[in-house]
């Protein structure tokens, strides 16, 4: 089925992607800059922020998923929109898991860059917002493997998607989803392609993390 390119296995492999792939992107243009923002500047409560980003990355998806599906329902405050039951919906659930992970470890990653480049920045002058987007340009070789961390999170979640996105045929299947149907069906051989493309995926992420931070070591020594 893999090599012969099974259209409902390129049909649902596509739609992982689609989906995955843009709940890293939102995740990340919210998450990058918040975590900087968090690691340079010094407020009152600080610590317990970091707290609480550090404990929300261990989110219950189902729980993500109930929630998004209370919002999204037709009585919820946002059931106007009509997205419950599409890959929209699914997206919003998957960034609202990968979200805390990303501004997280974005956070940790700045706050070490920040103490080594803190006095050089400071002499300069530089404005907050300044300071932020500078550290997050040096440190993007580092900031990149949280990306691909971010995509692999969402990329391997079932739950939150399965409540919210309703694992309809065609429309909302996503690779997790499709693997649990199936197996439960007895339907092994999509499940196993389904499941190794998954497992190549993973792989590649941790494979391009790794020559990510090899690169930045030579270059950066």
């Amino acid at each position: 089925m893999v090599t012969a390119g099974d259209p409902r296995l390129v049909q649902i492999v596509a739609l992982s992607l689609r989906v995955s792939l843009s709940a890293a992107f939102i995740a990340s243009a919210i998450g990058l800059p918040l975590g900087a923002l968090i690691a340079v500047t010094p407020f009152r409560g600080r610590r317990a922020v970091i707290v609480i980003l550090n404990a929300l990355m261990g989110l219950p998806p189902v729980v993500v998923g109930l929630l998004v599906y209370l919002l999204l329902s037709r009585a919820g405050p946002l059931g106007a929109f009509g997205i419950l039951f599409t890959p929209a919906a699914m997206v919003v659930a998957q960034v609202i898991l990968i979200a805390p992970i990303v501004t997280a470890l974005a956070r940790q990653i700045v706050a070490d860059g920040w103490e080594e480049y803190r006095e050089q920045l400071q002499s300069l002058g530089a404005t907050r917002a300044r300071l932020v987007a500078t550290l997050l340009w040096d440190l993007r070789h580092s900031l990149f493997t949280v990306l691909l961390a971010g995509f692999g999170r969402a990329a391997a979640e079932v739950g939150a998607v399965m409540i919210v996105g309703g694992n309809i045929d065609g429309v909302t299947r996503v690779m997790t989803t499709a693997i649990a149907l199936e197996t439960s069906k007895g339907d092994l051989p999509l499940a196993l392609a389904l499941g190794l493309i998954l497992i190549v995926i993973v792989l590649a992420l941790n494979a391009g993390a790794y020559a990510v931070k090899e690169t930045a070591q030579r270059r950066y020594g």
